[in-house]
């Protein structure tokens, strides 16, 4: 299939809430619209998920980067991007494998099989079921990254959900632009990696993207000449090194602060000066108002991508392949600030109640036409009515002058 083609239906997927393949081929090539969208005409199929993955596996990822990248140009090109201020946040996501299919790393033994060996090393010779749960209740450390791993995708990590759960997950990172909400860039990492850890490549993505919009002379000039000069996170990015970093390069930096108690700051002079200075600026009015539009334009991508967007739980394997649909999936999110700024709406719920609004403007329109056609006909009516009064009034005295001779 043709890569405009394959890049369509991705972002297909996104603005229909489709997170497999299988789902997205079965859309476009139920939908009329879409067909003509994607190119095809009436009497022609859709190409089918495993042309798709067939597609994904050829096209790499250097390419899907650059699709993101034209897509930053598009929005630069409206002044939809900022850089001088920018959010970082991460969260995770899903991985398509189970827990109780990771095997150990040195011997590739599964966990059942681990357990039923410790039974017997106890002196349980035929352990049931209860056993192992009873042998594996109080049992420390029984989910390490660094012994356990799913053998069709190493890259997922054993951590603890949002909602508790533990579940194998990646972690996406999402770099926006304060002002506009843009996702400037999108980073996958471990997900028991440390947000303090992951900042770094986030930041360095963030700077490579700026940096190629600076180079070219149709969006150089709408973008702000000191751009990623402002940071704001939250409390998990808030570390020594951290500051000590951002101080270093140049970067103001607004993360909110954890509750730490009374700190030891002997022989940590350069640390102390960087966390007071952060201290006081996320005090000011200019940090407790970035503190407050993070939940907003931090969240907000989140809530579109994953929860909307359909995207929470990943059905590819492999971090390239993840990374590949997430660059697509996040460049649809920054065509909706587009279509939001043209038409004003940004999905397609928010374009059918457009279709509805639309529809009873017309009709509106209609009704307010009627009134005044009825109310000229009632002035026609009224002006009728009078001239033949006055005529007939006129008429009246004409006989009686004539009847009089006065």
């Amino acid at each position: 299939m043709a890569p405009g083609v394959y890049f369509r239906m991705l972002m297909v997927g996104y603005f229909e809430g489709i997170d497999s393949e299988r789902g997205i081929d079965w859309r476009c090539a139920d939908s009329l619209s879409l067909k003509s969208f994607l190119g095809y005409a009436l009497t022609e199929m859709t190409p089918d998920h495993s042309t798709v993955s067939r597609t994904r596996r050829l096209i790499d990822l250097e390419t899907h980067g650059r699709v993101f990248t034209w897509m930053l140009h598009v929005l630069a090109k409206h002044r939809l991007i900022d850089g001088k201020t920018i959010g970082v946040d991460g969260t995770t996501l899903e991985a398509n494998a189970a827990m109780r299919s990771i095997v150990r790393r040195d011997t590739g033994e599964s966990y059942t099989e681990f357990l039923t060996k410790l039974a017997k090393a106890s002196g349980i010779e035929t352990p049931t079921q209860e056993d192992l749960a009873k042998l594996d209740r109080n049992r420390p450390k029984k989910g390490s990254n660094e012994e356990w791993e799913h053998p069709d995708d190493p890259d997922a990590k054993i951590t603890k959900m949002k909602d508790g759960r533990t579940h194998l997950a990646h972690k996406a990172e999402h770099a926006v632009d304060m002002e506009t909400g843009a996702v400037l860039a999108v980073t996958l990492q471990d997900a028991n990696a440390g947000d303090t850890t992951t900042i770094q490549q986030t930041l360095i993505a963030v700077a490579e993207q700026m940096e190629k919009l600076t180079e070219d002379p149709e969006t150089a000039q709408q973008i702000a000449p000191n751009w990623l000069e402002e940071l704001v996170t939250d409390k998990g990015y808030h570390s020594n090194d951290t500051l000590v970093d951002l101080k270093e390069f140049g970067i103001r930096s607004y993360i909110s602060e954890p509750n730490r108690g009374r700190r030891n700051w002997i022989g940590k002079q350069e640390e102390r000066d960087a966390v007071y200075a952060n201290r006081r600026r996320i005090q000011g009015d200019r940090g407790k108002s970035l503190l407050r539009r993070r939940g907003l334009i931090l969240e907000r991508p989140f809530a579109h991508c994953y929860e909307t967007g359909g995207m929470r739980r990943t059905p590819l394997r492999g971090r390239k392949n993840i990374l590949k649909r997430l660059l697509i999936h996040v460049a649809g999110f920054n065509l909706s600030l587009v279509l939001r700024l043209v038409t004003g709406k940004g999905t397609p719920r928010g374009l059918q109640d457009l279709a509805m609004a639309s529809f009873l403007l017309y009709l509106l329109s209609l009704e307010c036409l009627w009134e005044a056609l009825e109310s000229q006909n009632r002035l026609q009516t009224r002006s009728d009515t009078s001239n033949a009064a006055q005529n007939i009034r006129s008429l009246y005295f004409q006989s009686r002058t004539t009847a009089t001779g006065c």
